[in-house]
């Protein structure tokens, strides 16, 4: 008997450890606002049952080429600076939903980051060295909020393809910092070449795969859409041996939502609720019940819920939509 107990013992710890790491992520990306947030901004993530924020503090570029990076000034909105994300991470943490901190880069007038590259050595010396200052700030800012997970950068391609030693310096200093688990945000058709999976936690994609051209798919159509795209996955996958975690998923609420689910510019006047709908279904279906698969954070997730979103919406966010009400039920299982 005090063998079998003693046996059991050593067997409880395990058995928790296991089930913690088969949990999903059911995470939201929420936008940062001019302003403090507050527990009523909050309710509506808890009601949809998430159990991650990704926060997402800004720097900010002139152009594609301009190596300086300006970030954490009193010129940006609150949510998007070092105190801003402090705050929110607070709100959040008080309720037990756990962050991951993931910086993003603007251009300006919104030109593509994964374009972002250097026409001199000089630049990309003093790129390389206003990159490091920017996200050591927010490896900082996460150890100190003990934020779950950092994302080390967010869809920089060239700068990464230009750059590859650059980048395993940049992870050796983050280390230095930052004791939590670590991820990139691969673009949906970059993830496959980034050099430095081997030394994150999770391979992290920004799941905008084209899957349909259909003008109002099926989840029948998504999931026929993605199986390409989730063999190569899983080859990266079983590659480096790491989680795959979305660090962004979704769609629009319109038309032709699963053709170029990236594209936020397409100027369209028609609304397509269940297209958006279809869309997140067919996601979860396949990729959530896959042991290999982390879990993801729906694109996006604004702090004033009772103004965003809704039956006349044909952005990205599920908020006040069919889409909302889908997420909390898949966010629920």
């Amino acid at each position: 008997m005090k063998t079998k107990n003693f046996l059991l013992f050593l067997l409880i710890p395990l058995c928790f450890s296991c089930e913690s790491q088969t949990k999903k992520i059911n995470g939201v990306s929420f936008v940062a606002s001019r302003d403090t947030i507050k527990q009523t901004h909050i309710e509506p993530v808890l009601k949809a049952h998430s159990n991650y924020v990704a926060l997402m503090p800004f720097g900010f570029i002139r152009e594609l080429s301009t190596p300086k990076i300006i970030h954490n000034t009193n010129r940006q909105w609150f949510g998007e600076t070092k105190n801003g994300l402090l705050q929110y991470a607070k709100k959040f943490q008080k309720e037990g939903v756990k962050i991951m901190v993931k910086p993003h880069i603007w251009v300006s007038r919104g030109e593509f980051t994964g374009n972002i590259k250097m026409t001199s050595e000089e630049n990309w010396t003093i790129l390389e060295n206003s990159y490091l200052d920017f996200i050591l700030t927010y490896a900082k800012a996460a150890e100190k909020l003990n934020a779950d997970i950092l994302c080390i950068g967010t869809e920089l391609e060239q700068f990464v393809i230009n750059r590859p030693d650059y980048w395993q310096k940049v992870i050796k200093e983050i280390r230095k910092v930052y004791k939590g688990k670590l991820t990139y945000a691969a673009n949906w058709d970059e993830f496959k070449r980034v050099p430095f999976w081997g030394e994150l936690d999770f391979i992290g994609v920004d799941a905008y795969f084209p899957l349909t051209d259909k003008k109002s798919p099926t989840v029948a159509d998504f999931e026929k859409g993605w199986k390409s795209h989730k063999d190569e996955i899983k080859r990266v996958q079983k590659q480096f041996n790491k989680p795959v975690l979305f660090t962004e998923f979704g769609y629009r609420s319109v038309d032709f939502s699963g053709k170029e689910p990236w594209d936020s510019n397409r100027v369209v006047e028609n609304i397509n609720m269940q297209a958006q709908v279809n869309g997140l279904q067919a996601i979860h279906n396949q990729f959530w019940k896959e042991d290999w698969f982390a879990g993801g954070f729906v694109w996006k997730w604004f702090h004033s819920h009772d103004r965003v979103g809704g039956e006349k919406n044909n952005r990205f966010t599920p908020q006040n939509k069919p889409a909302e009400e889908l997420l909390r039920k898949l966010y629920s299982q």
